[in-house]
């Protein structure tokens, strides 16, 4: 069954959803509130107050929900979503009174931000059911292609680059690969640690799309580093020397030579 089934409501659902827009060209990162530290974390302030952004999850399963935990936390609006919502509950609970479930249409139709993170080879259907619903909008997507599980299409992605595969799959989004190079366990437990954070590759062809995706990295609490185009989005994939390894951000500029 694809990713399209319209409809049946859940029973946890505390959905909103009405005419939400598309964040446009040149609007540059929208404002958020102070962040709210998860259990253990110390309050940081980064620059300037923001407003609370509306961010929808297409796939929250270990690492959709975490980042959705942390940017939660920094006061965002979170619509978790998968096929069957009502099981989020527990996840929607743990984010707080900002926070719904829903079907991945309905955040794909809510977030002016969507964070992607799905098996990789379910991409394609998030594409052809959901892409016309985020045009415009700022997409993240963290999935890695993986043979054993995604079948021919990953090797396929692989040699394309993941970046430039996922862009043919989603068209018409502003598309940011990032968060693809850590694991759900460092999103879990490195967020916000003090000393010198975890750096998280990104690249994009949009500057305002990265940018907005730069702080949303800032919020969850770990260090954007830009590496540039979508096309440079292969220097992160699976199996790079910068793949799952923890680096700070100091080491993936050296690692991957950037200034």
């Amino acid at each position: 069954m694809g990713f399209g089934e319209e409809g049946r409501t859940s029973r946890r659902r505390f959905l909103a959803v009405a005419g939400t827009a598309a964040l446009g060209p040149g609007l540059g990162v929208a404002l958020y509130r102070e962040p709210i530290p998860l259990a253990g974390m110390t309050r940081e302030r980064v620059g300037p107050k923001r407003r609370s952004m509306r961010i929808g999850i297409i796939g929250s399963g270990r690492q959709g929900g975490a980042i959705g935990l942390l940017w939660a936390a920094a006061g965002h609006e979170i619509l978790f979503s998968s096929r069957h919502p009502e099981g989020l509950s527990d996840l929607v609970e743990r984010a707080g009174a900002r926070a719904s479930a829903g079907f991945p249409q309905e955040a794909a139709t809510f977030g002016e931000v969507v964070l992607i993170a799905v098996p990789y080879g379910a991409l394609p259907q998030v594409g052809r059911d959901h892409a016309p619903l985020m045009r415009r909008k700022v997409v993240i997507e963290c999935g890695n292609p993986r043979a054993d599980r995604d079948g021919l299409m990953a090797n396929d992605a692989i040699s394309k680059g993941t970046g430039v595969a996922s862009a043919e799959y989603l068209p018409g989004v502003r598309l940011v690969r990032a968060f693809n190079s850590v694991t759900s366990r460092t999103v879990e437990e490195e967020a916000h640690r003090t000393g010198e954070k975890v750096g998280i590759p990104v690249a994009g062809d949009d500057a305002d799309a990265v940018e907005i995706a730069v702080q949303l990295i800032k919020d969850a609490g770990f260090e954007p580093v830009v590496v540039g185009p979508l096309a440079r989005a292969r220097e992160f994939d699976r199996g790079t020397s910068v793949y799952v390894t923890g680096m700070t951000a100091a080491e993936l500029r050296q690692a991957l030579s950037l200034r």
